[in-house]
């Protein structure tokens, strides 16, 4: 598969992709441009990426005030230091294994015997604060 063509001026080659749509743009200049008619998230669950396939499985709780509030998950997706953790392959997998279980409670105990994924979620407590 060759290099993608920028969707909005059909001329550049893209190096983006609209985090809504995932309509290929190749600048910012196309990306405004982009932005000037409403998009809307593809139908098909086979254009989004891999990576954010889990973010759309649905999760239940008991309680909705144990729920991390929107800021929270900001803070959390804008840590650097929780970037640089996340390239940890190990720490990957141990995630990977308690999303993708059946048994995740039993799968988080275990990842938490693990030096690596208790630092990473003693980090993540530490940026969203005690529960009030």
């Amino acid at each position: 598969m060759g290099p993608k063509i920028c969707q909005v001026c059909d001329d550049a080659q893209s190096k983006y992709k609209c985090p809504r749509c995932l309509v290929p743009y190749c600048s910012l200049v196309c990306f405004k441009k982009h932005k000037e008619i409403p998009c809307s998230k593809p139908e098909s669950s086979s254009q989004a990426p891999k990576r954010a396939m889990h973010l759309e499985k649905p999760y239940y709780v008991d309680d909705p005030s144990e729920s991390l509030q929107r800021v929270q998950l900001e803070s959390i997706a804008c840590s650097s230091e929780i970037r640089d953790i996340l390239k940890d392959k190990e720490l990957q997998k141990l995630i990977l294994n308690v999303d993708g279980s059946a048994e995740a409670e039993k799968e988080l105990g275990k990842a938490m015997e693990v030096d690596a994924f208790r630092i990473f979620t003693e980090k993540i407590l530490s940026i969203i604060g005690p529960k009030v």
